[in-house]
């Protein structure tokens, strides 16, 4: 599986190298239904205190904007590129407790930049990791899609992915070659010898197509095999051998060959998702309006009999027709807070700073940070942000509504909300999840800290926490 950090996604695109490889087949340029599925899981436990159990990383603002709104303008963009099917459709799948801050982080964008696209909720009242989720969607995608072969397109919902048009580019090529009954990965092109990432080893080429209209024709290689988290010097090989990438976890999955594959190769799934599907509670909404939007509900006695697998390990790791597309787009799954640290710009120090939320004016303080920029001033102070710095270097605050001055501190990530307030060395933001771990045993009060922000989203509004 993907690891947390990468590298920062302002900086200047990463160089292309487009894959040129001999002709096996043309795809046809028409492409099926297909369904975006956002996966909204993970509770982002080394992102505490700002990524907590009901308010999860997805929900955590990156420029100005969760990642998960950022998630669906790329959906939005592939749906826009690669389709003019009526009706079109954006299916959530996450945790029934999310229902209403997934309806209220989507719902206004789709309405302001495609009203005629339903949002449609799979809630899951446990989560049971990807298999069964893409599972269930894809049950979903047959039902709403009768008499089609609807193809889904995977996408977490807490990766960050620039520049726009590439990521357009690889789905749609990613698309022709699911068309084609293969079940597809996204690989990401290395730049150095990762050994948090899980890799695929590229096997024959599968086919290539030309890809909006660009005189390179890109690439698909039949999958060789999938690689876990390898060594320093494994990954230094994989590097030299151009045979490697990342493992992002994006995925385009005929929905036919996707269930034909998962009874196959896991037969408990299977049938244990074919179980829960047949009692599932399905609930319109917006009948008055265009379009209408479902929320599935599923027993949950039943969900929790559901193996929790991947879908790695249920079915790709074993399936004989499973295909990559690599990739050049610049790629994170900001697992840590110097994941995160890393899309902010830095000062002449080295200096970083974020907001947990947007401003007024709805832009976050993601951007460049001038403070005490020139050398000969060791003092620097933003009124706006609120953060005063005197002999500071290499460290990021992430800003909450008060004050955080910071003196004679190197290479620190502080992090201030309301209720808790974290402050880490920098090359230790991946055990910040030992802290979580450590709430969570203690009494109700301070394990809540864990697990409930101040702020609670309900169906008719919201309502904050002054003093527990």
């Amino acid at each position: 599986m993907p690891a947390p950090d990468a590298k920062p996604l302002n900086t200047k695109p990463l160089n292309t190298n487009p894959l040129h490889a001999n002709e096996s087949a043309v795809l046809p340029t028409a492409l099926p239904i297909v369904v975006p599925v956002i996966l909204c899981g993970g509770a982002g436990t080394r992102l505490w205190p700002v990524s907590r159990q009901n308010f999860p990383k997805p929900f955590l603002q990156v420029g100005g904007e969760s990642l998960l709104a950022h998630t669906l303008k790329r959906a939005l963009a592939v749906l826009a590129a690669t389709t003019t099917q009526t009706p079109s459709d954006i299916l959530l799948v996450g945790n029934e407790a999310y229902q209403f801050l997934l309806h209220d982080e989507c719902a206004p964008l789709l309405q302001s930049q495609a009203p005629s696209i339903g949002l449609h909720q799979l809630l899951e009242p446990c989560g049971r990791n990807t298999a069964p989720a893409i599972a269930l969607a894809a049950r979903w995608a047959q039902q709403r899609y009768p008499g089609h072969k609807p193809t889904l397109l995977v996408l977490p919902a807490d990766h960050l992915i620039h520049p726009l048009p590439q990521f357009v580019q690889a789905a749609q090529l990613a698309l022709q070659v699911a068309d084609q009954g293969q079940l597809v990965c996204f690989g990401i092109a290395p730049t150095h010898a990762e050994t948090g990432f899980g890799y695929i080893q590229k096997g024959a080429t599968l086919a290539s197509a030309q890809i909006a209209n660009q005189a390179a024709h890109h690439a698909a290689y039949q999958v060789a095999r999938f690689v876990e988290k390898p060594n320093a010097a494994t990954a230094t090989d994989y590097l030299a051998s151009g045979q490697y990438l990342w493992n992002a976890g994006l995925f385009a999955l005929p929905c036919q060959a996707l269930l034909a594959g998962l009874e196959q190769h896991a037969p408990t799934v299977h049938q244990a998702c074919q179980t829960v599907w047949q009692q599932r509670q399905e609930q319109t909404q917006g009948q008055q309006q265009h379009p209408a939007s479902t929320v599935l509900r599923f027993p949950a006695a039943a969900f929790t009999n559901i193996p929790n697998i991947s879908i790695d390990y249920a079915l790709l790791e074993h399936a004989k027709n499973v295909a990559v597309v690599p990739a050049s787009f610049q790629w994170s799954d900001i697992g840590s807070w110097a994941a995160l640290a890393a899309q902010s710009e830095t000062n002449a120090q080295g200096n970083s700073q974020s907001n947990n939320a947007p401003s007024n004016n709805g832009q976050n303080a993601n951007t460049s940070n001038t403070l005490g920029s020139q050398a000969n001033n060791p003092t620097a102070f933003d009124p706006t942000a609120q953060w005063l710095q005197h002999n500071c270097r290499n460290t990021h605050v992430q800003l909450s509504s008060r004050l955080v001055a910071t003196v004679g501190v190197d290479n620190l990530l502080i992090v201030d909300t309301p209720d808790a307030l974290l402050v880490a060395h920098r090359d230790k933001t991946q055990e910040v999840k030992h802290v979580v771990a450590a709430l969570q045993q203690q009494p109700r009060a301070v394990a809540d800290l864990a697990q409930n922000h101040p702020t609670v989203h309900r169906p008719w509004g919201t309502y904050t926490v002054l003093e527990n």
